[in-house]
């Protein structure tokens, strides 16, 4: 027992900070096992400990939804300490490294290859710079938004938004797609005059079998069938197999804008606006460093609007 002002307080009695800290990981990333990796520990440890502070709290924490573990009344109030208690030892951190900078911990984020490339890279490195305690992970994914939650704090996802339960959808942007070839490519074969002559010429897009969002295939297109495809999982091979004289491809134009590798085909005939959006849970927002990822992520995109619109 310890005494502070007159007052005893049994330690034994109080929920672990650790623990606590444990449970906000689980409210941001919505998977145990995603929380043991971002923690260095196991699955195992982990619901172990969540046990532990369920019974020193006297209830239940977490919940099983289909979008992933979900916080209960007991687990938001828990939350809002295992914040403050973060906040506390960020503060108390950055006072002994003697600095100012409260952007700091880990941060991990899924985005599509191309744009991650282009646009969430670059944002991140700035970012980083500025504040050298903080760590970022970037997984590259082309999907939709990931309704058992994906295991990220942040989802940079394209694409219509179908029903997002238990996160909040940020807008961020619209970009096109449109039909580009190598100019090796129309010097030997030529451009389609009219939509319809694009069955006549090879095709580059993705692997429709393997594709989540169906608006960057070819087959949401309305596209004739080509006389040969050749698809990639990759947007970045999509785009060596058009530079190398592949076929037409349907890319995103800030990926080749201004590039002398790549001619557009049939721009007047034909184009795709995709919106392009961020996703996270509430407690993940409400993170310093996950809010500064985010605001780095708007002004990349605000100083290269003309990018994405091509």
């Amino acid at each position: 027992m310890l005494g502070f002002g007159g007052v005893i307080m049994d330690l034994r009695r109080l929920p672990s900070p650790d623990d606590l800290l444990i449970l906000l990981t689980v409210a941001r990333l919505g998977r145990f096992n995603a929380v043991a990796e971002a923690l260095g520990t196991t699955h195992t440890t982990i619901s172990r400990r969540i046990l532990a502070l369920d019974k020193q709290l006297g209830g239940r924490t977490l919940e099983r939804s289909p979008h992933g573990w979900e916080l209960t009344d007991l687990g938001s109030e828990a939350v809002a300490a295992a914040e403050a208690i973060e906040g506390t030892l960020g503060a108390l951190t950055n006072r002994i490294a003697r600095s100012e900078d409260v952007i700091s911990g880990l941060v991990r984020i899924s985005t599509p290859d191309g744009f991650g490339a282009e646009f969430v890279a670059p944002a991140l490195v700035r970012l980083q710079r500025a504040h050298p305690l903080l760590n970022v992970e970037m997984l590259s994914a082309t999907r939709k938004v990931s309704q058992n939650r994906s295991g990220v704090d942040l989802e940079v996802v394209v694409g219509n938004l179908e029903n997002v339960s238990n996160a909040q959808t940020i807008f961020l942007s619209n970009y096109f797609l449109r039909l580009y070839a190598s100019p090796q490519y129309v010097g030997e074969r030529g451009l389609p005059v009219t939509l319809d002559d694009v069955r006549q010429h090879g095709f580059v897009s993705y692997v429709e079998s393997a594709l989540q969002v169906a608006e960057l295939g070819h087959r949401s297109t309305q596209l004739p069938v080509p006389r040969s495809s050749f698809q990639a999982t990759s947007i970045f091979a999509q785009l060596e197999a058009v530079r190398r004289g592949a076929g037409i491809g349907l890319l995103p134009n800030f990926l080749v804008v201004g590039d002398p590798g790549f001619v557009a085909v049939l721009p007047d005939d034909f184009q795709r606006q995709l919106p392009i959006w961020a996703v996270a849970r509430a407690e993940s927002l409400r993170s310093a460093a996950v809010q500064a990822v985010l605001g780095a992520i708007r002004t990349e995109i605000s100083a290269r609007q003309a990018d994405l619109a091509g």
